[in-house]
């Protein structure tokens, strides 16, 4: 009897550029196991770039089957038109997550910040190198996009992680 293997995916929206990063729960901690980008073109009308989104992100899905999706939070911008769009791609991908039947979370781009590099205001290259190394892949070359999304999928790990000790200490007293 093979024992069920938990992957958590993370996903950096937007709708001209998707960042995804996937990683692997194991019992030495979390393992790298996919991460990339999404670019629909350019020229694309909005409606035909979340629909190449949503194809995408339920390739991705079908293959590498995560039992939970970690999402960025919305959060306001400066540029309403770009907070819309952000917002027309989470939708996209929270929708895509539930419907392959995965348990969504959302979190605050601050909140995965300082999970992974210990600051909610640390830079996009801090928070990269940080995810490099949590997961043992310092040579690991990837787009800002992926290394956030994998920010995600980390943040949610920890959570649990720490979750799991605060009902460890609980139930030994």
């Amino acid at each position: 009897m093979s024992k069920a293997v938990t992957i958590l995916l993370g996903i950096d929206p937007g709708t001209l550029v998707v960042g995804y990063g996937a990683i692997v729960v194991a019992s030495s901690g979390p393992r790298f196991l996919a991460a990339g980008v999404f670019r629909a073109p350019r020229t694309a009308s909005v409606p035909e770039r979340l629909g190449s989104l949503r194809s995408d992100l339920d390739e991705l899905l079908a293959r590498i089957r995560p039992s939970v999706v970690a999402i960025e939070e919305a959060f306001h911008g400066v540029n309403p038109q770009s907070a819309l769009r952000i917002g027309e791609g989470r939708g996209v991908a929270l929708a895509c997550a539930v419907t392959f039947g995965a348990k969504v979370f959302q979190y605050p781009p601050a909140v995965a910040k300082k999970s992974v590099a210990g600051n909610g205001r640390a830079s996009k290259s801090q928070v990269a190198e940080m995810v490099k190394l949590q997961l043992g892949k310092p040579d690991l070359e990837l787009p800002e996009d992926a290394t956030d999304a994998l920010a995600l999928a980390l943040t949610h790990f920890h959570r649990g992680q720490s979750a799991a000790r605060l009902q460890s200490n609980v139930l030994r007293r």
